[in-house]
């Protein structure tokens, strides 16, 4: 991992398919951060720069079994539990569920970074550097979008139906259907999940606000 460039994120799970799925979700995220699996705490401490991390997620049986160094990164460690299986933690740490379905684990991991981010003096800023790095623009520019579909991306973010919507912007339900219907044509999605995703990372939404 020499050379490493911020914001670098540990995954620490000896649950193979876990790692890899959360690792796919967490790179269309933030597709400039580097990702490295370990799947013992044991392997972690191991690397030379293993203090470098900007996040750590973390399985709640390798906490404990590191629990003095996640206890002096506790801001930036998040705890994989299964449900409500806390009981046994320290107090203190970030928890996600990764029983979640994908729409709402990917909203918990965004308000968890936003929230860890202002708990240690850290300003998400360095996540939209990795976002825009050198090497890592994509291909194509991305989709223009309309000011009322960016709207109307914000309310489909927030949770909202497509009724409320139209009441929230005073349009007609077939206005904000349409405008629905370009959103997944310019995205490729009709994934809450993934228009989530494309949401923060364009600056369209705000963390906190979902």
């Amino acid at each position: 991992m020499n050379g490493m460039q911020h914001p670098a994120i540990a995954i620490v799970t000896p649950n193979t398919l876990a790692g890899i799925g959360l690792s796919d979700i967490i790179r269309r995220m933030m597709p400039g951060a580097e990702i490295c699996l370990f799947p013992r705490f044991a392997d972690l401490a191991s690397e030379s720069e293993a203090d470098s991390f900007f996040h750590y997620f973390v399985s709640a049986s390798e906490v404990l079994a590191g629990a003095a160094y996640f206890l002096a990164r506790q801001a930036k460690t998040i705890v994989l539990v299964h449900g409500d299986e806390t009981g046994h933690l320290p107090q203190g740490f970030h928890t996600l569920n990764v029983l979640l379905p994908e729409e709402d684990l990917v909203h918990s991991i965004v308000s968890l970074a936003h929230r860890s981010h202002h708990a240690h003096g850290e300003e998400p800023e360095a996540v939209r550097q990795a976002r825009h790095a050198k090497g890592n623009e994509p291909a194509t520019a991305p989709p223009r979008l309309t000011p009322r579909e960016r709207e109307v991306l914000k309310e489909v973010v927030s949770g909202h139906i497509n009724k409320v919507i139209a009441e929230h912007l005073g349009v007609s339900l077939a206005t904000v259907i349409t405008h629905r219907k370009n959103l997944a044509e310019k995205l490729g999605t009709r994934s809450v999940a993934a228009l989530t995703i494309y949401a923060v990372a364009h600056g369209i939404v705000r963390g906190e606000e979902i």
